[in-house]
């Protein structure tokens, strides 16, 4: 009886274990993918911005000194970041009342609005910029629009302009704010509302001390994607912003297949990667904060 009651924990271990080496083993394809496809292209990345001629023949800082000693390198990461943030700001202001409307209408609505907020996603991001431009054209909608109220005497300039660029990048990824933030408002109880009505705070009370806290986790997923995607959609950079708008996809585009510096494009990929990571985290940390304050 001894012996048998001393080999039923080294069993249990035994069967503990095996689960976690058959997760081990099925993680294992996708780590190696991870490794091969993701992390090795970064790092040769980072080693070709260390390369001082465009051979790749010498080692030395040089490309890293030029790209960051010059200010005009330094605009053009303000401007990339500060168009995502930009963009992020328009797309709560736009898509955080749907996403309360989305709560308050019937099932067979929700689902309507839930098929209007996916339906971009299914048609190519390039076809849905080239669509701006007949928005935002002179002879567009836009203009059109307000050159027949009377509100101005002569079609407003809108392409190749931040504004216009912010406008479309704020419909094209909109979707991407509203897929996570739906999903978690879709999960606040009802109950919770009904019951800080009834204690008698205001439906603008509830909104910020109910509501708003409880939805902030899909709120902040929903902005760190649109600021990862506006800050490097390269093709609305092209195409709506144009020439006289330098952002750094643009830059990175322009040393690599023009120039063929494929150090100091090297060097702008890794600054652009490092900017939007060290932003997303921020975003992240801001958001746990306020989660913390306004849940307390």
């Amino acid at each position: 009886m001894t012996s048998v009651a001393a080999t039923l924990p080294a069993a249990g271990l035994v069967a503990a274990s095996r689960p976690r080496s058959a997760a081990w083993a099925l993680g294992l394809p996708l780590g190696l993918a991870y490794l091969a496809f993701f992390l090795a292209p970064l790092l040769m990345l980072l080693a070709v911005s260390f390369y001082e001629d465009d051979r790749l023949t010498t080692v030395g800082p040089g490309q890293w000194q030029r790209f960051l000693g010059d200010a005009f390198h330094w605009k053009v990461i303000t401007d990339t970041l500060l168009l995502g943030v930009k963009t992020v700001c328009a797309t709560v202001l736009l898509g955080y009342p749907l996403a309360l409307l989305y709560r308050e209408i019937s099932p067979f609505w929700q689902r309507a609005l839930l098929f209007v907020a996916v339906l971009p996603l299914l048609t190519s991001v390039v076809v849905r910029t080239f669509a701006w431009i007949v928005i935002l054209g002179r002879e567009g909608v836009i203009n059109s629009l307000v050159l027949g109220l009377g509100l101005v005497a002569e079609p407003l300039r809108l392409l190749q302009t931040e504004v216009g660029l912010v406008l479309a990048l704020t419909q094209i990824e909109m979707p991407l704010l509203l897929l996570p933030l739906l999903a978690v408002m879709a999960r606040i109880d009802p109950n919770v509302i009904d019951a800080s009505a009834s204690l008698g705070a205001s439906p603008w009370r509830t909104l910020f001390r109910v509501i708003l806290p409880l939805s902030l986790p899909g709120l902040a997923a929903g902005c760190l994607l649109v600021f990862a995607s506006s800050t490097t959609a390269f093709i609305s950079h092209s195409v709506i912003g144009g020439g006289r708008l330098v952002y750094l996809p643009a830059l990175v585009w322009q040393q690599a297949m023009v120039v063929s510096d494929w150090p100091f494009a090297a060097v702008a990929a890794v600054t652009l990667m490092v900017s939007v990571l060290a932003v997303i985290a921020v975003i992240a940390l801001a958001g746990k904060v306020a989660t913390g304050r306004l849940g307390g």
